[in-house]
């Protein structure tokens, strides 16, 4: 069992947990991510890890409730246990694999939208704690679905916070903040966004046009988590990926945003899913060891 030892609430139906665990904090890395199962019949969630503590042997995870078991997991409370709590899975971000040295010198820039902002921390602290700076831009539809706003600006070089309603900070999206600090001259050869699989597309379709190399995290599309339900199968340039075995984090300017998000409301029916294990054939799954 995997007790959690703290739990916080951020914003209206986002919770912070932070969760006993210490073989997966040992081994975790930014970029990564768990799947967590309450109980015997529960379902199985995959969360990004949002923050770790190798010494406590604590993983946090940020979960928003949008269905039944993310109700069931946010409604638990300090003392109870995850029967399951299983990672590190994923790949890390290719940026902890980089030369720090040639790390510093690059401009980079972080977009975070809503909850995205949970799996963006922890690769701004691993950057922060390495001597390497980066620009945070951290948005939300009104000023209280914030989160983890002083958390990030005691990592970030620079934090430009952004609502849509222009309850606080810049009033507008990530996308046209990038807009207004390129157009004051600020330049940026390198872009981490991760949020709403919307927001990702505008802000690959703006870093395109202004030359900045982006990377996406399709953990939006996961289900299972393993590759084995097809559910985070998607088109990355002119090959097949899923986003749990083989990323989740993508080149963002390769990904097929359109097929993607039409392929994720697809696969919330029955007869959807039925349908793209027929259309899809061998390529519907990943990972599982039975398919080509």
């Amino acid at each position: 069992m995997y007790p959690i030892v703290k739990r916080e609430k951020l914003a209206d139906k986002i919770w912070l947990m932070d969760v006993k665990a210490p073989r997966v904090a040992q081994y975790c890395e930014p970029g990564q991510f768990v799947i967590v199962k309450i109980d015997e019949v529960g379902e199985r969630i995959p969360l990004t890890i949002c923050d770790y503590d190798r010494e406590a042997g604590t993983i946090t995870i940020v979960t928003q409730t949008v269905g039944a078991s993310t109700e069931r997991l946010t409604a638990l409370q300090e003392g109870d246990s995850f029967q399951d709590f299983v990672g590190p899975l994923g790949c890390a971000s290719d940026l902890i694999s980089e030369d720090i040295e040639e790390l510093k010198k690059k401009k980079i820039v972080f977009i975070a939208g809503g909850v995205g902002t949970a799996p963006v921390y922890p690769q701004v602290k691993w950057l922060h704690d390495h001597g390497v700076d980066c620009d945070v831009i951290m948005g939300a539809r009104s000023k209280d679905l914030l989160i983890l706003e002083d958390e990030m600006k005691a990592v970030a070089a620079n934090l430009y916070v952004t609502t849509d309603d222009g309850s606080y900070g810049f009033h507008g999206v990530g996308t046209a903040q990038l807009q207004a600090l390129w157009d004051q001259g600020v330049r940026y050869d390198h872009c981490v966004a991760i949020g709403p699989m919307i927001m990702m597309k505008f802000v690959c379709k703006l870093t395109k046009e202004l030359g900045i190399h982006t990377i996406v995290s399709m953990n939006p599309i996961m289900v299972d988590g393993t590759g084995m339900c097809g559910a985070c199968r998607l088109v990355v340039g002119d090959e097949v990926k899923f986003a749990c075995v083989d990323g989740p984090e993508f080149d963002g300017h390769l990904v097929d945003f359109d097929q993607a998000m039409q392929r994720q409301l697809q696969y919330k029916t029955e007869e959807g899913r039925a349908m793209l294990k027929l259309q899809e054939g061998g390529t519907h799954h990943g990972g599982c060891g039975h398919c080509g």
